[in-house]
């Protein structure tokens, strides 16, 4: 096991990539496929699609143990209390795990049967999985040992950069320990979220960011907003691994060293793990810079 900090571009020299990953419909964990090997980190997402899957942390385990991966598990506030998340991170960290990133879960729809909770903001969370580091759960109780979690948040520069920046900042105040954002098409991006970072934190972020790159194909999903150039290759006939390719490419040019990758998705929900490899194969994570 390692910890995401300890295989950043600024330790390594290199590129680090974290293959997003689609826990199974099932709890059997001959269903959990196998991930991409050259990834440094799987990062199994917490019921995307606001579907019932494999728990993360059953499956980051699973990953571990089966497929010999570094896991990072999700975790959502929309679904537990306080009590239960905090409780959940024990089991975490009884199974080994290091590496959690906080999110706060898509809105239950219309259609949707289960109810939100949202007892912690992801903010709150990470705070609160950073007193757990301390040794205090959050009644401010003492455990009998702290936790050692290495702490993720989310960023969405589709949703502004400004307001982004200034939700970055406190999460990191908050205590996480590295970001990762939604998919980036524009690598001038890049420079106006580490601009507006520095101005709304007063000095450079810290912290490793993860740039996404969404894997896409003609016949797939995406839930970010895609450009038309890309749209219209794919419907040409261009391979979206060297559509992601050469997004990555200008994004590496435009300052991002770590990337965040998020594998096809079908319209059936089954994830295309073969084009992360050949993406990561192309991308070459094990050349140095």
């Amino acid at each position: 096991m390692a910890k995401v900090v300890d295989r950043i571009h600024a330790q390594t020299g290199r590129p680090a990539f974290i293959c997003d990953y689609s826990p199974p419909r099932s709890g059997r964990p001959d269903d959990v496929p196998a991930p991409p090997q050259s990834a440094d980190f799987i990062s199994a997402a917490y019921n995307p699609g606001r579907a019932v899957r494999m728990n993360p942390v059953a499956t980051a385990a699973v990953l571990r143990e089966r497929h010999g991966a570094d896991p990072i598990f999700t975790l959502a506030t929309r679904d537990m209390n306080r009590l239960a998340l905090e409780s959940l991170l024990l089991g975490a960290q009884a199974l080994g795990l290091e590496n959690v990133i906080v999110v706060a879960g898509d809105a239950f729809g219309p259609r949707d049967t289960a109810a939100a909770v949202y007892d912690y903001r992801p903010t709150e969370l990470i705070a609160a999985i950073t007193n757990l580091n301390s040794g205090a759960d959050h009644r401010g109780s003492n455990l009998r040992s702290p936790s050692d979690f290495c702490i993720g948040a989310t960023v969405d520069l589709g949703r502004g950069v400004e307001s982004e920046a200034l939700l970055a900042v406190r999460k990191v105040a908050a205590g996480a320990d590295f970001l990762i954002t939604q998919p980036v098409f524009d690598p001038a991006e890049i420079g106006r979220f580490t601009d507006a970072c520095a101005r709304a934190h007063g000095e450079a972020l810290s912290v490793p960011v993860f740039y996404g790159v969404g894997l896409m194909d003609a016949d797939g999903v995406s839930f970010a907003a895609v450009p038309q150039w890309v749209t219209d290759d794919l419907a040409a006939g261009r391979s979206g691994v060297d559509v992601a390719l050469q997004i990555w490419e200008e994004l590496r040019g435009a300052g991002a060293t770590d990337c965040y990758l998020v594998p096809p998705i079908r319209r059936s929900g089954a994830r295309d793990y073969d084009a992360a490899g050949r993406f990561l194969e192309g991308a070459g994570p094990t050349a140095p810079v």
